[in-house]
């Protein structure tokens, strides 16, 4: 809806506004009327004509009458593609093209993008609000840039979709650990890029590694809803098409130097994928992996796996002194996954008294309510009289 209305109106603000009228609209009517039979088509047919009202009040409505020509009726579902590399235009800084993107396209909360970003709230709002108006004054384009332009972009929308599925594939807050819906939609642009552009090793990287980790997906959850971690998953379980096709897709990005950061990625993934068991999982591969990692991208959130890893290879007392260092780390300072993984280090070093530290700590860093009980679990684990 919000692609389709922002295409119309050139303006982020105004389609926002008129996508949020047409909900407004739908909760006041459809108790009555019932539930049209292209509810999508019917929201966005309203957001268009609140639209047009709105144009048509500031005079405005010559200018973008070629786009009703051209445009002359609503799809059932609109291609977020174009808004997408709208978003991504290079006249914004990356960090604004993706949380932009978030915003808009995906419909994440501010909170939920500066949660990505490990930032304020406050800092990601006012980020947000100055890409909005850097589009709108330089009169940036609703489309898929031609061919010879997809490579500008492609960086930054690579990330995008990798931080949507991310986000999706955990989801911040919550009661669900998994939001289909982000993670279906990442997967579904993936796709889509890697046909637009099938000889970019990025694209078919960031292909394979969305696959990689999705086919675990049904086996996160307990039937009762309970965290499952890695070890204790079903891996027979795990979509076997999914890991062959991504397997596929990596082999032929790995070929082509030097390689992408979602091909290490990917390639992480393709050890866990290729273990049989969580006993025969080779850390020594995987962390060698995010030594090139840490080399391409040099990422908080990449050090924190990787001294996890080391723990996993080398034992509890290594993993700690691996993550001593990122205690100082600013970025860090409110992500729950680094008190987590002190947490369970400790735990099984038999420190219980500082691991129910940490497991507190951690619960309090966290929002999404099934990682919450996991770690309220444990807590009780190594706080329990013996």
């Amino acid at each position: 809806m919000l692609a389709a209305t922002a295409r119309l109106t050139r303006d982020l603000d105004l389609a926002e506004e008129c996508t949020q009228d047409a909900y407004a609209r739908a909760l006041e009517t459809w108790p009555h009327d019932g539930v049209p039979a292209r509810p999508a088509a019917w929201l966005t047919t309203v957001a268009k004509n609140r639209a047009l009202d709105v144009l048509r009040r500031e005079s405005t409505l010559r200018r973008t009458l070629p786009l009703l020509v051209a445009d002359p009726g609503p799809p059932a579902a609109e291609d977020p593609l174009p808004l997408v590399f709208t978003c991504c235009h290079p006249a914004l800084s990356r960090d604004a093209q993706v949380a932009l993107t978030l915003r808009l396209v995906c419909g994440l909360s501010t909170a939920e993008v500066a949660r990505a970003f490990l930032v304020a709230e406050p800092t990601m709002a006012a980020r947000v609000t100055r890409a909005k108006k850097k589009i709108a004054a330089a009169r940036i384009p609703f489309r898929v840039p031609p061919p010879d332009r997809l490579a500008e972009r492609l960086d930054a929308v690579l990330e995008v979709v990798h931080l949507v599925y991310t986000t999706g594939h955990a989801a911040p807050t919550g009661p669900q650990l998994v939001r289909r819906d982000l993670t279906d939609a990442a997967l579904a642009l993936a796709r889509t890029l890697h046909r637009l552009m099938p000889a970019s090793a990025g694209a078919a990287a960031l292909l394979a590694l969305l696959l990689l980790v999705d086919a675990r997906r049904d086996t996160r959850t307990a039937p009762d809803g309970r965290l499952l971690l890695l070890a204790e998953q079903d891996r027979a379980r795990w979509d076997a098409a999914a890991i062959a096709e991504g397997t596929r897709l990596l082999a032929g990005a790995l070929r082509r130097h030097p390689p992408t950061r979602f091909a290490v990625e990917a390639a992480i993934a393709a050890v866990h994928a290729e273990a049989p068991t969580w006993a025969a999982t080779d850390w020594t591969e995987i962390v060698g992996l995010y030594d090139v990692l840490l080399r391409l991208w040099p990422s908080p959130v990449v050090a924190l796996n990787r001294a996890v890893a080391v723990g996993l290879r080398d034992g509890p007392r290594a993993g700690l002194a691996a993550l001593d260092p990122l205690l100082a780390e600013p970025a860090l300072a409110t992500y729950g996954y680094l008190s987590a993984a002190r947490a369970d280090f400790l735990r099984r070093l038999g420190d219980r008294p500082a691991a129910a530290e940490a497991y507190r700590e951690a619960i309090a860093l966290t929002a999404n309510d099934v990682e919450r009980a996991y770690l309220a679990t444990r807590l009780a684990e190594v706080t329990a009289l013996r």
